[in-house]
């Protein structure tokens, strides 16, 4: 008996450790790279010293490096997943057929030794010692000569060499616009380890995971080159093109610049470079400094200028709206493939459609908040990143442009097109696995930023406000999860929404409510609302009378605990909860049928209901 009593005392005492051990880390490393770019034959080589501190409660044995430009060979798992999924990224491939009849191929399938892109470790030691490493083409595992003990820290040196590809996707050389090098993902790279193990994926085309660090890099390259990218340039006086204070003399000397950059508490670092850049600086009224960085081109230069104000204007947005950027500079550059985010940059191309820039501009720089400051992984949760930046920059926009109307209104459209066609898999799918590119973009963009439209018909608009706030303040430089974003959300509320998040994320379960009949009544009118969906919500109904005035009903979700604050000059009326199970409601209104102009669930149209045809009854006015 006193053995079972021990037994059982020892498994209590070890699941209450388990359970409790929830306090938050995250790794570090500091990167000090130096690199020589050839840019005659678009290789380059370099050295890397990689300090790696292990701040997890676990023994490490081995670590992965990303060695992303090796994606960019014919018979990579990239090129290979462009010539079976059915809707392959355009900039990825050739049509050989037509628009109705397409017949795709891979550009990476079609690329020559000279053209391809590769990254190869030609040397790396731990603590001076050798270690072993095994090649898995967009991976270089890593056994330790020595194991990581928690709390200790290790110093990785490497040699390694590179080809830049031709420009296909992100990366590259000779870009669309004509751009020389934008060089994106294109270092050894560590990959994260978090509480959920290792991210060491293959690169296939998604986006990123990375470490929280400091970087020192030194880029030598062609005197005529102008850079910019990631980090702040420690010498300017050297360097010059712009970047020297004004009435600097700059002194340039031998054939190639030395341009030294140092970012801290970032987890990425890209640059570009062109001898044809022309750089503006812009300053703004809180201190960070604004580059830009485009060609010397007729057909888009009058963009470029123009958008540098608006720039400026979106900064203030971002600051006061999510919560202030940390770094001292951001810089706009032209290159790339369309628009991507980095740390402290952007690489954009085009320029000839005003509107297009502004847009792009507005979402990559979104990022620096969204993913590059909230640093989320992109691989499992990219609606995270990608729906959150969608909501916030059409926010921004609407602002700037003084627009009226809903700017989420087309990711609702978007999100309404996949929920109905029978093609949504659940956002809780990683990148890399859902069967068309369609599926996921809606779901990470147009699902993602409906997440964060309709929180608000959940909670109420400054609730939602207030906890992008916060989520800025508890969640900055760090790598939150879905459920450390709704529960700043519930802590700011006030309401339970754990079923939102599982319902809207891990399922694809579809709202549709509807009014199912309206009757004469001996006190008014009785309507019967119906669930159709699976998944629930707070409930809204506006009954406009003949004489245009209106009333609110509202019918909370028990499941919430919570009424959502009262907000307007609408009388609104707060009715018994709505418990889930029950697929019909019936709502007693105080008025005669023959007075009902219309009623409406959810006027706001912010719930994304799958089927609105059945919200309707009477004369609803259109806006």
């Amino acid at each position: 008996m006193k053995k079972l009593i021990f037994s059982l005392a020892f498994l209590v005492t070890t699941f209450s450790q388990a359970q409790n051990n929830t306090c938050y880390w995250q790794q570090h490393v500091d990167y000090d790279m130096d690199v020589d770019m050839n840019v005659e034959n678009y290789r380059y080589t370099g050295t890397q010293e990689l300090v790696y501190t292990n701040n997890s409660p676990d023994t490490l044995t081995k670590v992965y490096y990303h060695m992303f430009f090796n994606a960019f060979q014919p018979g990579s798992e990239m090129d290979r997943r462009l010539q079976d999924i059915k809707d392959p990224d355009s900039r990825m491939v050739n049509n050989k057929g037509d628009r109705q009849n397409p017949d795709y191929e891979s550009r990476i399938a079609k690329l020559s030794d000279d053209e391809i892109g590769y990254l190869r470790a030609t040397s790396l030691t731990q603590d001076g010692k050798k270690v072993e490493t095994e090649d898995q083409e967009t991976i270089l595992v890593v056994h330790l000569a020595e194991p990581i003990l928690p709390g200790k820290s290790t110093t990785f040196k490497m040699e390694f060499e590179g080809q830049v590809p031709v420009q296909i996707r992100r990366s590259g050389r000779n870009n669309a616009d004509g751009v020389a090098l934008s060089m994106t993902q294109w270092y050894p790279k560590l990959a994260e380890y978090d509480f959920e193990g290792w991210h060491a994926d293959p690169y296939i085309a998604r986006e990123f995971h990375g470490v929280w660090g400091d970087f020192d890099v030194t880029i030598n390259i062609d005197k005529d080159y102008l850079i910019g990218g990631t980090g702040v340039l420690q010498n300017p006086e050297e360097i010059g093109f712009g970047y020297e204070e004004e009435g600097t003399k700059v002194k340039r000397k031998g054939k190639k610049l030395a341009w030294n950059f140092k970012a801290e508490k970032v987890h990425d670092f890209a640059w570009a470079a062109d001898p044809e850049f022309i750089h503006d600086k812009l300053e703004t009224e809180s201190g960070v400094t604004l580059h830009f960085l485009y060609k010397d081109d007729p057909k888009v230069t009058e963009a470029w200028k123009k958008i540098q104000p608006e720039t400026a204007k979106l900064l203030a947005f971002f600051n006061e709206h999510i919560g202030p950027y940390p770094w001292p500079q951001y810089s706009v550059i032209q290159g790339g493939d369309g628009g991507m985010e980095y740390a402290m940059c952007t690489l954009i191309t085009g320029g000839e459609n005003y509107n297009s820039l502004l847009g792009t501009t507005a979402h990559e720089f979104a990022h620096s908040w969204f993913q590059q400051l909230l640093g989320t992984n992109e691989s499992e949760h990219p609606w995270m990143d990608e729906g959150f930046t969608t909501y916030i920059s059409g926010l921004a926009q609407k602002t700037i442009k003084e627009n009226s109307g809903n700017p989420t209104a087309g990711s609702y459209r978007g999100y309404n097109y996949i929920a109905t066609s029978g093609l949504e898999q659940p956002q809780t799918t990683h990148g890399d696995r859902y069967d068309i590119n369609t599926a996921y973009s809606i779901a990470a963009y147009s699902k993602g930023a409906v997440f964060l439209a309709q929180l608000g018909y959940i909670i109420g608009q400054e609730n939602l406000a207030k906890t992008l706030n916060r989520y800025y303040d508890e969640w900055k430089f760090k790598h939150p999860t879905p459920n450390d974003f709704i529960r700043v959300a519930e802590k700011v509320s006030g309401a339970e929404l754990h079923w939102y998040l599982t319902d809207w994320t891990e399922t694809t379960n579809q709202i549709d409510y509807a009014i199912n009949s309206v009757e004469e009544a001996e006190n008014g009118t009785k309507v019967t609302l119906e669930r159709k969906g699976l998944m629930p919500m707070p409930v809204e109904v506006t009954v406009t009378l003949n004489d245009g005035s209106k009333k609110l009903y509202y019918m909370p979700l028990r499941m919430m605990r919570w009424e959502k604050p009262a907000k307007g000059d609408v009388e609104r009326i707060v009715e018994e909860d709505w418990p889930w199970a029950y697929p019909t409601y019936e709502l007693q209104i105080d008025t005669p049928k023959a007075d009902i102009k219309s009623i409406e669930i959810d006027e706001s149209q912010l719930m994304a209901d799958v089927n609105r045809s059945n919200n309707t009854y009477g004369q609803v006015d259109s806006e």
